[in-house]
C-alpha cells in the first residue's frame, strides 16, 4: 500500500491509497481528526465512510462542530473514503467465506462487481493502516461504518462481513432492493440478495445496525401493499419477509433487539426525506448521537 499524504490543515489530511485491485485506480481518503487531537495523547473511536466525497455536500464537519459544541457526542476520527471511478462495482455485498462479490442486478448494469474486493480492502488493509498512523481504540466495539445508497449496501455488507471489524453499521436510505433475479417485480421481492443474506445467519454477536430512510424516497411499491420499496425493503430485512411462498428471517429472528434504549437495531425514518444529500445531512447528526453518544468517552 503507498501513501501520498497531503496535510490541508492541522485537522483534515488527505491521503492517497493504492490496493492492487483497482491499479492503477488510486483510493483517495480524507482523515478527518478531532479538535483536541494534536493538542492531546488521547486514542479516539473511528468511523469509516463510504462516499466520502459527499462529507462537504452532507456537511459533516460543520455537523461535528455543533455536535462537539453541544457535547452531544465524543470526539471521534471520522475515515471517508471516496468512491471508486466505477461507484457501482465497488459498492455491494460480498460472500467472505468464499472470497466473492454477490452480485445483482439493476437497471444500470450489475452492482458489486468488485464489491469482495473492496470490502476485503477496507477491513483488512485500510482499517489496520489507520490503526497504526492514528491514535485509534483498535478494537470493533470503537468502530463504526456508514454510508447512503449503494454505499449503506456496502456499509451493511462490512458489518455483517467483518464484525470482528466493525461493531456499528449506519445505513441511510440503503439500496436493500438488489436482487438475484429482475424479471418481474414478484421476482424482485422473493430474490433480494440482503434479506437473503440475513437469512442465512448466524447473528453476528456485539453488531449494532442504525438504519435510515426517508418517507418521500420514492413513490414505487412493488407488492402494493402501500408501502414504498424503500422503507418496505428495510422493513423485511428488519423484520423478516414472508410471501410468494419464500419465508426469510429478518435480524430479528435471529436475535436482534429491536426496541429498547439498548436495542441491536435502530430504524429512523425522516419525514419528507428524499434520497439526496439534504436528506442524508439531516440523517447524520442523528446518526453520529447514536454511534457516539458522549457518555460513552472513558
Amino acid at each position: 500500500m503507498l501513501l501520498f499524504p497531503c496535510t490541508l490543515h492541522a485537522q483534515v489530511q488527505k491521503l492517497e491509497l493504492d490496493a492492487a485491485a483497482f491499479a492503477p485506480e488510486r483510493i483517495h481518503v480524507t482523515v478527518y481528526l478531532p479538535p483536541d487531537y494534536a493538542h492531546s495523547s488521547a486514542r479516539y473511536p473511528v468511523l469509516y465512510a463510504n462516499d466520502g466525497q459527499d462529507m462537504q455536500a452532507v456537511g459533516l464537519q460543520a455537523t461535528l462542530a455543533d455536535l462537539y459544541a453541544e457535547h452531544a457526542i465524543e470526539p471521534v476520527i471520522v475515515v471517508a473514503v471516496d468512491m471508486l471511478h466505477d461507484r457501482a462495482s465497488g459498492y455491494g455485498l460480498s460472500d467472505r467465506k468464499r472470497g466473492q462479490s454477490v452480485v445483482g442486478g439493476s437497471v444500470i448494469g450489475p452492482i458489486g462487481l468488485k464489491a469482495a474486493d473492496y470490502s476485503s480492502w477496507v477491513a483488512t488493509s485500510l482499517v489496520p493502516y489507520v490503526d497504526v498512523h492514528y491514535r485509534t481504540r483498535a478494537d470493533a466495539r470503537q468502530r463504526a461504518v456508514m454510508g447512503w445508497s449503494l454505499g449503506a449496501l456496502n456499509a451493511f455488507n462490512l458489518g455483517w462481513q467483518y464484525p470482528e471489524v466493525f461493531g456499528k453499521v449506519g445505513a441511510m436510505s440503503p439500496s436493500f432492493w438488489l436482487a438475484g433475479d429482475r424479471s418481474d417485480p414478484a421476482a424482485v421481492q422473493r430474490s433480494r440478495l440482503p434479506q437473503a443474506m440475513v437469512d442465512r445467519g448466524p447473528k453476528r454477536d456485539g453488531l449494532k445496525f442504525w438504519f435510515a430512510a426517508g418517507t418521500a424516497e420514492e413513490t414505487n411499491d412493488r407488492d402494493h401493499d402501500g408501502v414504498i420499496d424503500v422503507i418496505d425493503d428495510l422493513r423485511d430485512l428488519v423484520d423478516g419477509y414472508h410471501g410468494d411462498g419464500v419465508q426469510q428471517r429478518g435480524l430479528r429472528q435471529l436475535g436482534y433487539s429491536t426496541a429498547g434504549a439498548d436495542a441491536d437495531v435502530t430504524v429512523f425514518l425522516l419525514p419528507g426525506g428524499r434520497h439526496q444529500q439534504a436528506s442524508w445531512a439531516k440523517m447524520l447528526p442523528v446518526f453520529l448521537r447514536w454511534a457516539f453518544p458522549a457518555a460513552a468517552r472513558p
